[in-house]
């Protein structure tokens, strides 16, 4: 299999004309990181949209929630991403269910570099 074929399958939105070529470690970051609030009868919950650039290498990104005292009520870890446009939902801890909101977001490899990171502020 040859690696255009391999670029393909996972970046199928690469453009002919050479743009939006997957980067190496160093050159990662985020195009995109957002929160929307998960509105129905259930618990609270927030879905987190996120973005990186093409990647050669499958990265780690980190995310964490905090309510406006700082406190971290959700968090999740992403270890190496088969895409580079991910959704996930945190399920908020605790009995806050408004109020101001800190999404953060890392970008790293284990082995090196850090990459980048993201902060999103919403409120609920």
């Amino acid at each position: 299999m040859s690696n255009d074929l391999n670029m393909d399958f996972f970046f199928p939105e690469l453009s002919e004309d050479g743009g939006n070529v997957p980067v190496p470690p160093e050159e990662m970051r985020f195009l995109e990181l957002r929160a929307e609030p998960v509105r129905d009868d259930g618990p609270l919950r927030t879905r987190v949209y996120l973005e990186v650039t093409p990647f050669r290498k499958r990265p780690h990104i980190d995310v964490a929630l905090t309510n406006a005292d700082g406190l971290e009520i959700a968090s999740a870890n992403i270890i190496e991403p088969m895409q580079r446009k991910n959704v996930i939902t945190l399920h908020l801890r605790g009995s806050q269910q408004s109020g101001a909101f800190t999404l953060r977001a890392r970008l790293y490899y284990p082995d090196g570099p850090e990459c980048d990171t993201a902060e999103y502020h919403f409120v609920i």
